[in-house]
C-alpha cells in the first residue's frame, strides 16, 4: 500500500525533529532544500540561505547536550508540491553541568512552529522553518488583573 502525501510530509517533519534529537548534522543538512531556504529560531533574526541556516543548527547542536521534542497539534496542509506543517514543539533540553560535567538541569519550553516543505525528486525537503515562543502567563500578572 502506498503512503499518501500527508503521511510522507508527516514522516519528513518527524524525521527533522528526530535528527535534531540525535544531533546528526549530516542527516539534518540532507533534509533541507539546496537553495533559497530560510529559518527563524525563537528570538533570532531571519536566517537566509543554506550556509546561514545550517550554521545555526550546527551552533545549536554544539551547545545543547540534550534535546527532546514532543510534538502536539500537528496539522498538514498541501497545495501541489508545497506542504505546510504547523505544530507545537514541547521541548525538553539541557546543557552540561558546570561542576560535575554531567547533564545540567532540564528546561521545558513551548514553541509553535511552521515548517514548509517542497516536493523534490528525493522526497519532501524543508524549505523554511519558523519557530515562535509561546509566552506563559506570569502568576503575578494574573493577580494584578483580579478585581479588588
Amino acid at each position: 500500500m502506498s503512503r499518501t502525501d500527508v503521511e510522507l510530509v508527516e514522516e519528513a517533519n518527524t524525521t527533522f525533529y528526530e535528527t535534531m534529537e540525535r544531533g546528526d548534522f549530516e542527516e539534518l543538512s540532507a533534509l533541507w532544500l539546496e537553495d533559497e531556504i530560510s529559518c527563524i529560531h525563537p528570538g533570532w533574526p531571519v536566517l537566509s540561505g543554506r550556509g546561514e541556516v545550517l550554521r545555526s543548527y550546527a551552533l545549536i547542536m554544539a551547545n545543547t547536550e540534550y534535546i527532546q521534542f514532543f510534538l502536539t497539534d500537528v496539522r498538514v496542509s498541501l497545495a501541489d508540491d508545497t506542504a505546510v506543517v504547523t505544530c507545537t514543539e514541547n521541548i525538553l533540553s539541557g546543557g552540561p553541568a558546570e561542576e560535575s560535567g554531567g547533564l545540567g538541569p532540564l528546561v521545558g519550553q513551548l514553541v509553535v512552529a511552521t515548517n514548509v516543505f517542497r516536493r523534490t525528486s528525493d522526497g519532501w525537503k524543508i524549505w523554511s522553518h519558523h519557530g515562535s515562543p509561546v509566552l506563559a502567563e506570569d502568576d503575578d500578572e494574573e493577580d494584578d488583573e483580579s478585581p479588588s
